[in-house]
């Protein structure tokens, strides 16, 4: 099976690197590379630098839309494209132009959770299940025809950067499966129930500020929907302190208040200790270790 891979972060990598085991890939289109770091020197994507370890052919087109990068796309006469976290829509051309058609590994049970940010918003609203869903792509963002899901669970100490590292591995085995009913027969595409769709959007970094006037289980999802990146966090003195790992403590206190030695803090019903936090320009630590250095005694508010 001649097949193209369409993909951009690490999230991708695991299902390329299955894929590249298993079949022929002709081409990997990848986003253009971006400046980055504090120098802003150009930085390959995750999947660009794959595919030049392994002397893959790259293509990094700005946008699918011109005629010449869809004639491109479609003259290497694909049986089929697969897509994990691309980042740009797919116009009709090539949607259409691989014989087997362009199919997508999406990390949510759809129809909930159309989007970008499926992740960080299921721990966020308090999911208690997820998963890896591929599906027929068509023109519409995340609503084509289902082909094979795999579910996960998540719990109160599910953080967003391990359920990603999870859901990758899952998609890796699930998108060979997908590809062995596809070229069997065997697998047949189901229409997306009508019923609870929603929608994730991308996570914005003033959302990434913690409110402490909610509940703390609600801010203990907050924190972890969004660990490690961007991080959550709390100001004190200036200086924002992200929490990347916190868990619930049932002890009730003044809004924003750090009630013990053990950066517990209080939030409008209960409680959340911090249990691995960052400061500006330092790796994250436990919050043992930052406490050791870093000055937050009982009665001090953070904000």
């Amino acid at each position: 099976m001649r097949i193209i891979f369409m993909g951009t972060p690490d999230f991708s990598l695991a299902a390329l690197a299955q894929l590249y085991a298993a079949y022929d890939i002709i081409a990997v289109y990848t986003q253009p590379s971006k400046p980055a770091g504090r120098g802003q020197s150009e930085r390959p994507s995750p999947v660009q630098v794959f595919a030049e370890k392994y002397n893959l052919p790259v293509c990094s087109p700005k946008s699918l839309k011109s005629a010449a990068v869809q004639a491109e796309f479609s003259a290497w006469n694909a049986d089929v494209a697969v897509v994990a976290a691309y980042g740009m829509l797919l116009p009709s051309a090539i949607l259409d132009a691989p014989r087997l058609g362009c199919i997508n590994i999406h990390a949510s049970l759809l129809p909930r959770w159309r989007g970008p940010a499926p992740i960080q918003r299921a721990i966020m609203e308090g999911d208690s299940i997820t998963g890896i869903t591929t599906m027929q792509m068509d023109a519409g963002l995340d609503t084509g025809e289902m082909l094979l899901t795999q579910s996960v669970p998540i719990n109160a100490g599910t953080i967003a950067g391990e359920l990603h590292d999870r859901l990758a591995d899952i998609s890796a085995a699930l998108i060979l499966e997908t590809l062995e009913g596809l070229a069997s027969g065997a697998l047949l595409a189901t229409p997306q129930p009508l019923d609870g769709v929603t929608y994730a959007a991308k996570v914005e970094k003033i959302e990434a500020h913690i409110n402490f006037d909610r509940s703390s289980v609600d801010v203990l999802r907050h924190i972890h929907g969004l660990s490690p990146f961007p991080g959550a966090w709390f100001a004190h003195q200036g200086r924002r302190i992200k929490v990347l790992r916190a868990e619930l403590i049932s002890t009730d206190g003044s809004v924003g208040m750090v009630l013990d030695d053990h950066l517990t803090i209080a939030c409008a019903e209960g409680s959340i200790r911090a249990l691995k936090v960052q400061r500006p320009g330092k790796a994250p630590i436990d919050a043992s270790a930052f406490l050791r250095g870093y000055a937050l005694p009982k009665g001090t508010q953070v904000a």
